[in-house]
């Protein structure tokens, strides 16, 4: 079993980058958690069966985008796409926006294989669940695969267990069961599946990731520490071979706008394993989770903010959302190619 400490001083990490806490304790871009995750996918009904038949989830919304939405993705006006909102009974926020494109040219896995030693893009959401096991069993019934059988994990005084589902296209699920302590209340009921609360990158340069959301977008941290190697073989829950688990360190930082059990971000490096940088292929149509999607409520001061820090940054645009809903929309490019969005809705006229 992995072992990660109950707690790292923010302060002394801070002080390894350079950073001082004023910087860590900056205001963020927004104070909401991310309300969807944008995955682009083959076959919408496929992939959503595994959320409905395992989770529950229901389809909130579907049909078809918008013009200036697929102009915003960088395509040509031969394309087109339908789409698929899941998600859990009563969820407003957390749900996963299943997207298929068509004619829109050349459709790759932005993460061929997905090992965790690979950089660039996202890796995997992360949903809580109950009666790991027998989700196990299921999703492998259902087509699914496994990157490993269930791994322990002890973070802090938190006893886990973990899988990460592997889907179609390349979709990565990661289930978190917590046998002890008990969730907080504020995690909600849910009854085999929770909604996404996390959603994970693996990156090149973890001081880099690290600061671009922390000062870049001014997100709080709710962890971070120093590489962590298990202190015998082991499965990793990520995947590093049972061999290499005592000599393989891995270096994680989660993030979030706001103190809550939900919206997280996470960047994890791997130290002493490297394997392909996939950051270019972060786009649509390219197959894999797209894009994370956080509501602000003013556009122009995120974009500056973001210009101001060095970010790569998407021009401004006025894009037209299901039942004719206009958002203006900026996107950041993480230092690894993941796509971050932020939108504000128009207010009627």
């Amino acid at each position: 079993m992995i072992r990660i400490p109950a707690f790292v001083l923010v302060s002394v990490f801070s002080f390894q980058l350079g950073l001082s806490p004023a910087v860590l304790a900056g205001t963020p871009v927004t104070t909401a958690p991310w309300q969807e995750l944008v995955v682009s996918v083959s076959d919408i009904d496929r992939t959503a069966l595994f959320f409905k038949t395992l989770g529950g989830y229901r389809v909130l919304d579907s049909g078809q985008l918008s013009r200036s939405e697929i102009s915003a993705w960088g395509l040509t006006s031969a394309a087109s796409a339908t789409y698929s909102l899941i998600g859990p009974k009563d969820a407003e926020s957390g749900l996963i926006r299943l997207v298929d494109f068509d004619n829109a040219g050349k459709q790759v896995p932005m993460r061929p294989g997905a090992r965790a030693w690979d950089t660039g893009c996202f890796f995997s959401v992360m949903v809580r669940v109950k009666e790991i096991e027998s989700l196990y069993s299921e999703a492998i019934d259902l087509g699914w695969w496994t990157e490993t059988p269930i791994a322990s994990l002890q973070f802090g005084s938190s006893d886990l267990r973990i899988v990460i589902f592997k889907g179609p296209d390349g979709l990565q699920v990661q289930g978190y069961e917590r046998l002890s302590p008990a969730l907080p209340t504020e995690v909600g009921p849910f009854e085999r599946m929770s909604k996404p609360f996390n959603v994970m990158q693996m990156v090149a340069d973890h001081g880099a990731a690290y600061r671009f959301l922390t000062e870049g977008l001014g997100f709080d941290t709710f962890y971070t520490g120093p590489p962590v190697t298990a202190p015998y073989p082991t499965i990793s829950p990520i995947g590093i071979p049972e061999s290499l688990a005592t000599k393989v360190g891995y270096q994680a930082g989660i993030v979030f706008p706001v103190a809550g059990e939900y919206g997280r971000m996470e960047v994890i490096q791997l130290h002493g394993l490297k394997g392909q940088d996939y950051r270019d292929q972060c786009r649509a149509p390219n197959l894999g989770i797209l894009a994370v999607r956080f509501p602000v409520d003013d556009i122009k001061p995120v974009a500056e903010r973001l210009q101001r820090f060095g970010a790569e940054v998407v021009t401004l645009r006025q894009v037209e959302w299901p039942q004719s809903e206009i958002v203006d929309i900026v996107e950041a490019r993480s230092p690894d190619g993941a796509i971050i969005q932020f939108y504000a809705k128009q207010t009627p006229k």
